[in-house]
């Protein structure tokens, strides 16, 4: 399995002159776009409805599990990252911890599968799908994770997103109308301006 790990990897992984608009894509794929989502959700929170609101909660939840299993394998299981065994080509600077699974693909994978899982915002939640698989290559590519980290972010990605499911109406009925207070709450205190922070979208 490591050899075939490798093999893969030396096969997506830039070479050392790689092309100047590839790389750019790269880097932006690799790191970007993990803001930019976070944003984006940001945004559909303070827009959305209810019903959208409880989905984003429910992701949420999704990736706070994913996060924690995360953790814990990397607490176990020290996976070098390519670079650490001088390996290919690292073309961006990264810490020199354990790569198994990507925490970056993870992320874009859990909001994907979660909102899928829910049926609410497919497209999104499609879009999250397909970005994660360019996050996954730019990171093989720019020499800082393994394809095996990538398949391991899309199972902890499924797993978590299907842990929470059994606790969805707990979510509905308690968590979204307590995190929807406390943001309102926030919102008033703060005197944020009404055009830019809407209240009461149900």
């Amino acid at each position: 399995m490591e050899a075939l790990n490798r093999h893969l990897f030396l096969l997506l992984n830039a070479p050392p002159d790689p092309q100047t608009m590839l790389l750019l894509l790269a880097r932006f794929l690799a790191d970007d776009v993990v803001v930019l989502a976070a944003a984006l959700i940001a945004v559909l929170w303070v827009w959305g409805r209810h019903n959208g609101r409880s989905a984003l909660v429910g992701a949420g939840c999704a990736l706070l599990t994913a996060a924690l299993i995360n953790t814990v394998i990397g607490a176990i299981w020290q996976h070098p990252r390519p670079f650490m065994i001088g390996l290919g080509h690292q073309l961006i600077p990264h810490a020199a911890d354990s790569s198994f699974p990507s925490d970056h693909a993870t992320f874009m994978w859990t909001i994907g599968v979660s909102l899928l899982l829910r049926g609410s915002w497919p497209r999104l939640g499609w879009g999250m799908m397909a970005f994660g698989m360019g996050v996954a290559w730019a990171r093989i590519y720019l020499g800082v994770h393994f394809p095996l980290d990538m398949a391991g972010a899309l199972l902890v990605a499924a797993t978590a997103s299907l842990l929470v499911v059994p606790v969805r109406p707990l979510i509905d009925r308690l968590l979204t109308p307590a995190i929807v207070r406390l943001y309102e709450g926030a919102v008033r205190r703060l005197h944020l301006p009404a055009a830019l922070f809407p209240l009461d979208r149900r």
